[in-house]
């Protein structure tokens, strides 16, 4: 495993081509037309400035110095979590020097157990990465082992939001993606069901891990494996998760970026049907009469939500005689946004289904990308900073270089 542990910084950086890296920069940033709090803030490096190894970025109004990290995109992009509330229509000012680079503790950590990544913020873990494979409860049924999966996803205060083998759906798992139904070579082939045994969803390899003071996540790779071929397995998609958990004050954040490609020379055809896709399946004890909640962006729910196009998910319960939350949002930039969603009638899982809008194909040559972002909250939903939340992934605050 290629281990990248990202230097931390007390700073950021931005410029133009023609400045030196010695010389201090001012940034300015807007937070158009909302107020922004506890919000992720990126900026692509610009070429002259990216062999520089630190920075200290200060606030403007007071000297504080904001800790913020480079990315590990391509090209990279430095980040940093906007703490302090900022009003819509109002501008921060920031000043921006090169240094030495920080021997700052990691807050956002990423490390390996043997049979999960787990991602924490301090001493609190935020989601597990199964790559290792999970062995079916019921060794009659060993067709439902997975690998490739998120489970656990915790709250907060250390309560686990996901489930994993639920007795009436045992191949729904934590966060997880699988097509439904599927053509390829001509043959029908379904990821989802498990229990066909036609097809297998499975963890790869491990790309790298990074951790730091203001992100720490992991890229991982997964195939999807056609099981009926004549010859044996044949590989279908190569699959590459980008997973990114940030460092912020209010409830956890992280992001999913999936990149799908054609393992062969053959397509898949993705046919028209009413789920599949990014899916999230919670607790089993919120499978029960009013166990679990939906709520999407246009204010439908569990009754009148199911294959709307919503912004974002929320799905909430109670465990233990508390309220607990967890928020999907589907970027902007995907394919057939908004997309569909699948709100179960009973069960407490949802999922993201271009799908149910028709046909369509991932080809050679032609990457299928998704992105989604999610939320997970302690207490009741709260509407008005979810669609804050959105706002800040949908139409990020600006930066911009200001010329001394």
């Amino acid at each position: 495993m290629n281990t990248v542990r990202v230097s931390l910084f007390v700073g950021a950086l931005l410029s133009v081509p023609l400045l030196a890296v010695a010389e201090p920069v001012t940034l300015k940033l807007q937070a158009g037309k909302q107020d922004r709090l506890s919000t992720p803030v990126f900026w692509e490096l610009p070429a002259a400035l990216r062999k520089a190894s630190g920075f200290t970025l200060t606030r403007g109004e007071d000297g504080k110095n904001v800790p913020v990290q480079i990315t590990q995109d391509d090209p990279p992009r430095i980040m940093w979590i906007l703490d302090e509330e900022l009003k819509a229509g109002q501008s921060r000012r920031y000043r921006m020097t090169p240094t030495a680079e920080s021997s700052a503790a990691a807050a956002v950590t990423c490390r390996d157990n043997g049979r999960q990544l787990v991602v924490a913020v301090g001493d609190k873990p935020v989601l597990h990465y199964n790559h290792a494979v999970v062995p079916a409860p019921n060794a009659d049924e060993a067709y439902y082992a997975r690998s490739g999966y998120l489970h656990p996803l915790f709250a907060p205060d250390g309560q686990v939001l996901t489930g994993d083998f639920a007795p009436d759906h045992p191949h729904q798992h934590g966060v997880m993606f699988a097509w439904t139904n599927t053509t390829f070579e001509g043959r029908d082939i379904n990821f989802w069901d498990q229990k066909s045994q036609a097809a297998k969803i499975e963890h790869v390899a491990i790309g790298e891990t990074f951790e730091g003071q203001v992100a720490g996540g992991f890229r991982a790779s997964l195939r999807h494996t056609d099981l009926t071929a004549p010859e044996g397995p044949k590989p279908v998609l190569d699959e590459t998760w980008e997973v990114r958990v940030y460092n912020v004050s209010d409830g956890f954040l992280f992001d999913v970026h999936s990149t799908q490609r054609c393992a062969g020379d053959s397509p898949l055809t993705i046919n028209q049907y009413h789920y599949g896709g990014m899916a999230i399946r919670g607790r089993r004890e919120w499978l029960k009469a009013e166990g679990a909640e939906f709520l999407t962006s246009a204010g439908k729910t569990r009754d009148n939500g199911n294959h709307s196009r919503p912004d974002w998910v929320t799905m909430s319960g109670q465990l233990e005689g508390r309220p607990y939350d967890v928020t999907m949002f589907a970027s902007p930039s995907n394919f057939r946004a908004p997309q569909p969603v699948r709100l179960h009638p009973s069960k407490p899982y949802f999922v993201f289904a271009p799908l149910v809008l028709g046909e369509f194909q991932i080809r050679p040559g032609t990457p299928y990308e998704s992105r989604y972002r999610f939320h997970v909250a302690q207490g009741a939903p709260d509407v008005k900073r979810t669609q804050q939340l959105w706002q800040d992934y949908a139409d990020p605050p600006q930066v911009t270089l200001i010329n001394d």
